[in-house]
């Protein structure tokens, strides 16, 4: 039930003290002062204003004579406070809402009203490169953990009055604000206007996992099928540029990357890179980009083929057998290395940073010399893992990557139970799990493969300019 703000001081006071507890939470600050000749209090949660600025203001409120107090809030805020941004709100669950979002917070007794003063500042780190969005050439910034410096990061990028950023807010108790940035004239409008309505409509307690959360709200498909349906980038650059492309970023608060849609499987594989270099030198990326990806998926099943019909291996190509004696089967080895490897990349995230060369020098040692003296292992199924699991990390997107494991475990079992038959099998479900998933707009995942546009399946592989001239 919507409660206005009364006219009367201690009515509001008292309702402030029953929704927020102001006695039991020691960081939302009451400050009472006069503004004129009238009693006021200011409301802001420590930690979130800028102390200077409410110092001043304070000083400025504290020093107003009478009868320049109006009794019309708008007509106060609008004209005595000395502060770029400014609102003015008329009920309580505005109020909280704002406060608790690090707005200070003015009530002054005789108006019925609330003056909002935007002097927030969040705490956040530094505007860094990413980590994981990492480039040779090109910008050196990243989205932070802030909304408002990350759509500031995007408007520096695009100075046109079409570009628009629509706020939103969703979550019951989080009140998470969600930001859609898109061009006027580019934007896909069914796109756009089938994003606010899910959002809109979204009935959750809390985004609890930021995007991911929000994605999962959003994408209602097939959750089985493991190839990720939206792009992430922590790059500006990267966001402006699908912006510039008609495509849809969504920003929400809190997390420090865009998502990017719709988003086809060629969208995904794309990076940076591939931009920041001269033409060629960005086809040669591409290209091994993608080369590289399908070896990931089918090196292994294919090797393991090769391991159970010897008889099939050409005379040239005899040196890729098991030479030494086999204790455990090719096949368990494989499945084991690949468990050991994900086990070594959570223990690598989760090891303190001063830590980690020494820990990454023993775990060479113990799991590539040991493990083979050892008879568990044999030197070609490490080669051949060891590759695999350099060869994953060409891929920016860590789901796309996660995708192309489960997909070559597939083929592993496939191939392993049924034989060339297996693999055959399998790519065909390869296939079908790409050829089925679908972007959130409902098209389709391998555009421009399918439905088949020679044009831009040409300019997906092969980088040409990317500067367009205008009359």
């Amino acid at each position: 039930m919507r409660r206005e703000i009364a006219e009367s001081l201690e009515k509001n006071r008292h309702e402030m003290e029953e929704r927020l507890q102001l006695t039991k939470n020691f960081d939302l600050v009451e400050r009472k002062l006069k503004v004129g000749d009238r009693d006021a209090c200011l409301y802001f949660v420590d930690g979130f204003v800028k102390d200077e600025v409410l110092e001043k203001l304070m000083e400025f409120f504290q020093s107003l004579k009478p009868e320049l107090l109006l009794e019309n809030g708008k007509a106060f805020s609008g004209i005595f406070v000395p502060y770029v941004e400014v609102d003015i709100l008329n009920s309580f669950e505005e109020l909280t809402t704002q406060l608790l979002s690090g707005v200070a917070c003015l009530l002054i007794d005789g108006i019925p009203c609330c003056v909002a003063v935007d002097c927030r500042t969040y705490p956040m780190r530094s505007v860094e490169e990413p980590e994981k969005d990492k480039v040779l050439r090109g910008s050196r910034d990243g989205f932070v953990e802030t909304l408002v410096f990350n759509t500031a990061l995007i408007r520096r990028r695009i100075r046109t009055p079409k570009l628009s950023m629509e706020i939103l807010t969703t979550g019951k108790l989080s009140k998470t604000d969600i930001v859609l940035c898109y061009l006027d004239d580019r934007v896909d409008r069914e796109l756009l206007s089938l994003v606010k309505n899910r959002i809109q409509q979204l009935k959750v307690e809390a985004l609890t996992m930021n995007q991911e959360s929000l994605a999962e709200c959003l994408f209602r498909g097939r959750w089985f099928n493991p190839f990720p349906k939206f792009k992430y980038t922590e790059r500006p650059d990267a966001a402006a540029a699908g912006i510039l492309e008609g495509k849809l970023v969504i920003l929400v608060d809190n997390s420090p990357s865009a998502m990017i849609l719709p988003a086809s499987v060629f969208d995904i594989m794309e990076e940076a890179d591939d931009f920041y270099f001269p033409p060629v030198t960005g086809t040669y990326l591409r290209l091994t980009r993608f080369f590289i990806g399908l070896m990931t998926i089918f090196l292994t099943p294919v090797w393991l083929l090769l391991m159970q019909n010897p008889e099939w291996i050409p005379k040239d190509f005899q040196f890729i057998r098991v030479s030494e004696e086999i204790n455990i089967p090719i096949f368990f080895q494989l499945l084991i290395l690949e468990l050991a490897i994900d086990g070594l990349k959570l223990a690598a995230i989760n090891t303190p940073s001063n830590l980690t060369t020494p820990l990454s020098v023993i775990a060479a040692i113990v799991v590539g010399e040991f493990a083979v003296k050892s008879g568990w292992f044999n030197s070609e199924t490490m080669l051949y893992m060891a590759f695999v699991a350099m060869a994953n990390y060409m891929q920016a997107d860590y789901e796309l990557g996660y995708a192309l494991k489960f997909m070559r475990l597939l083929l592993l079992v496939l191939t392993a139970i049924l034989n060339q038959w297996g693999l055959l099998l399998g790519f065909v479900l390869v296939c079908v799990f790409l050829a089925t998933n679908r972007t959130i707009s409902g098209g389709s995942y391998l555009a421009p493969l399918l439905p088949f546009n020679g044009k831009q399946f040409t300019r997906r592989f092969f980088r040409k300019r990317l500067t367009h001239f205008y009359d």
